[in-house]
C-alpha cells in the first residue's frame, strides 16, 4: 500500500463507490441517498479552493482502497485553525491499518497546514473508528445524543479531538 494525492479524474468514481456504500449500509455518513457523479466536481472543487488534501491508499494495481480529507470546522472566521476529517476505507480492506496510515498522513498535514485542532465526527456506535482516534492521540470531546435518525433509530455522535503543536503564532483576523 502506498499513500497518493487523489485526483479527480483518477479517483472521483472510487471515492464515490466508498462514499455510496457507507451511506446505504452504514452510520458513517448521516445522509439518506447515494451521491451522484456529479457531486464529486463540487466536492473536489471545494478541497483545492480550500487547500485541503485528498489522500488516498492505493495497492499495486493503484485501486483506491481507502482515502481521507479535511475541510473547515465551521464558517466562523476564528475557526480558521480548526478542521474536520473524515477517513473511509473500502468495505473489503478494512481492519489492515489503512485508516490508521490515511490519519496518520491527515496529521502530518494538518501540522504543515497550521492547523492547531482538528475535530473528528463519528457515530457513537462505529467503535472502529472510536479505537482508531483513541490510538491516534485523539480525546473524546463529547457526545451530542439523538443527533442523527437513520434506518429507524436516533443515533448519538461523538466529536474527537486532537490539539496540534502548531501554529507557532497564531493571529486573530
Amino acid at each position: 500500500m502506498k499513500l497518493i494525492a487523489c485526483r479527480e479524474e483518477a479517483h472521483s468514481d472510487a471515492i464515490l463507490d466508498i462514499l455510496n456504500e457507507a451511506i446505504v449500509n452504514s452510520t458513517a455518513l448521516y445522509e439518506y441517498h447515494p451521491r451522484d457523479s456529479e457531486s464529486m466536481a463540487a466536492w473536489f472543487r471545494a478541497k483545492a479552493e480550500g487547500g485541503y488534501p485528498v489522500i488516498g491508499a492505493v495497492d499495486a494495481a493503484d485501486e483506491l482502497l481507502g482515502f481521507a480529507s479535511y475541510g473547515p470546522f465551521r464558517s466562523f472566521p476564528a475557526y480558521k485553525y480548526t478542521i474536520e476529517h473524515s477517513v473511509y476505507v473500502h468495505r473489503d480492506h478494512r481492519g489492515r491499518g489503512i485508516g490508521t496510515a490515511l490519519l496518520e498522513r491527515l496529521v502530518e498535514a494538518a501540522i504543515g497546514q497550521q492547523y492547531h485542532l482538528m475535530v473528528g465526527v463519528v457515530d457513537a456506535a462505529n467503535r472502529a473508528s472510536v479505537a482508531l482516534h483513541e490510538r491516534l492521540g485523539f480525546r473524546r470531546a463529547g457526545t451530542i445524543r439523538h443527533a442523527g435518525f437513520k434506518f429507524g433509530r436516533w443515533l448519538d455522535v461523538e466529536f474527537h479531538e486532537r490539539i496540534l503543536p502548531t501554529p507557532a503564532q497564531p493571529q486573530d483576523g
